[in-house]
């Protein structure tokens, strides 16, 4: 199974709950937080939720 690594790049103040919450069920929280998850459906579905707070990084 590939990896894919998600880097948080903006913050989540003032944002609205939701994408907090998909923001900590990444594993992210804070600004320059780097995770490495599995290239799934479902994290593809909640990265495209919060696009313009994170990067992918290959």
């Amino acid at each position: 199974m590939s990896k894919i690594t998600v880097k948080q790049v903006k913050s989540t103040i003032g944002r609205p709950e939701t994408q907090c919450k998909i923001i900590k069920a990444l594993g992210l929280g804070r600004i320059g937080k780097t995770k490495e998850l599995a290239d799934t459906e479902s994290v593809r579905g909640m990265i495209a939720k919060v696009s313009h707070l994170v990067e992918v990084v290959k």
